[in-house]
């Protein structure tokens, strides 16, 4: 199984910083599951409200055409 990426404190994760958001996308724009990523639920969470938090500021896409 993978290590969780942002370690055990979520400094690292802010919606400005878009290509790391980038990474936890598939090519749909879909958010990819913990499963899929390996991050701990809670870093998970953080996660989507932060690509969320993007795609409201016009910074990642909703959908890929």
């Amino acid at each position: 199984m993978q290590k969780d990426v942002f370690g055990t404190q979520l400094q690292n994760v802010d919606y400005k910083d878009v290509e790391t958001l980038k990474k936890f996308l598939n090519p749909h724009g879909k958010i990819m599951s913990r499963r899929r990523t390996g991050l701990s639920a809670g870093n998970q969470r953080e996660l989507a409200q932060a690509i969320k938090r993007a795609r409201f500021m016009a910074l990642l896409p909703y959908i890929v055409r």
